[in-house]
C-alpha cells in the first residue's frame, strides 16, 4: 500500500502528512463531535478519532484511513474552535501565563479494525497583554484552531515552554502516526526519495 485516506480537512494535518513524505487524500469525515455528558477529554478526542476514522473507512475500504482529533484543555475544560471575537479573546485570556493541555488521538481503520494512540503535551502561554491578546484576534488565526491559537503560526510567539509532542499540538503527531501505519501494514519511509519504493505517478 502506498497511499492512504486523511479524514480530516484541516489543511495542518494535510500539510504534516506532506511533510513526512506521504501520499494521501482527503476525504473528510461528516460525524458529530458534541462532547457526551460527563466524558474526559482524552475519551472524547480518541472516540472522535476512531469514528472519524471508521466514517470514512465504511466507503473507502480500499485504503488505510487516517482520522484525528485535537481539543485544548485547561482545568479539565475543553476549549473549541472560538465563535466570535469575544470567545477568542476569552480562551487567550485563561490560557495567559498558565500551562495547558493539547491532547490529539490518531486512529488508523484498515481491513475492518481500528487502531488509535491518544498524545498529550503540556503547553505553557506566557504572560500575553491586552494589546497582544487584541492584535492576535484581529489576525483572524485563531478562528479555526482548538483553543483559539496556532503554534505554527502568529500564536508561536505565546509558547514559553512545551513538553510533548510539536507536531501533536499542531494536529497530528508524527511519531505516533508512523508507528500505528507501520502496525497497519504501511512503513512511511517506503516513500521517501530513494527507497526504490516510492509510489508511481
Amino acid at each position: 500500500m502506498s497511499r492512504l485516506i486523511l479524514a480530516s480537512a484541516s489543511p495542518r494535518r494535510a500539510e504534516l502528512l506532506a511533510q513526512i513524505g506521504v501520499p494521501f487524500e482527503v476525504v473528510p469525515a461528516d460525524i458529530d463531535e458534541t462532547p457526551k455528558p460527563g466524558e474526559a477529554p482524552e475519551a472524547y478526542v480518541e472516540r472522535l478519532a476512531r469514528e472519524k476514522a471508521l466514517a470514512v473507512a465504511g466507503a473507502e475500504s480500499r485504503l488505510p484511513v487516517l482520522g484525528s482529533d485535537t481539543s485544548v484543555v485547561i482545568g479539565g475544560d475543553i476549549l473549541g474552535k472560538p465563535d466570535s471575537p469575544a470567545s477568542a479573546r476569552s480562551m487567550l485570556q485563561r490560557l495567559s501565563g498558565s500551562t495547558h493541555q493539547v491532547i490529539t488521538a490518531v486512529a488508523v481503520a484498515v481491513a475492518g479494525r481500528c487502531h488509535c494512540r491518544v498524545v498529550t503535551t503540556n503547553v505553557t502561554f506566557r504572560p500575553l497583554s491586552q494589546a497582544e491578546i487584541h492584535a492576535y484576534v484581529a489576525s483572524g488565526e485563531p478562528f479555526d484552531k482548538a483553543g483559539g491559537y496556532g503554534i505554527q503560526g502568529l500564536g508561536g510567539i505565546f509558547v514559553c515552554e512545551l513538553k510533548g509532542s510539536y507536531s501533536a499540538v499542531v494536529g497530528l503527531p508524527l511519531c505516533e502516526t508512523a508507528e500505528l501505519l507501520a502496525e497497519a501494514g504501511y512503513t512511511v519511509c517506503d516513500n521517501w526519495p530513494g527507497s526504490g519504493k516510492e509510489s508511481q505517478p
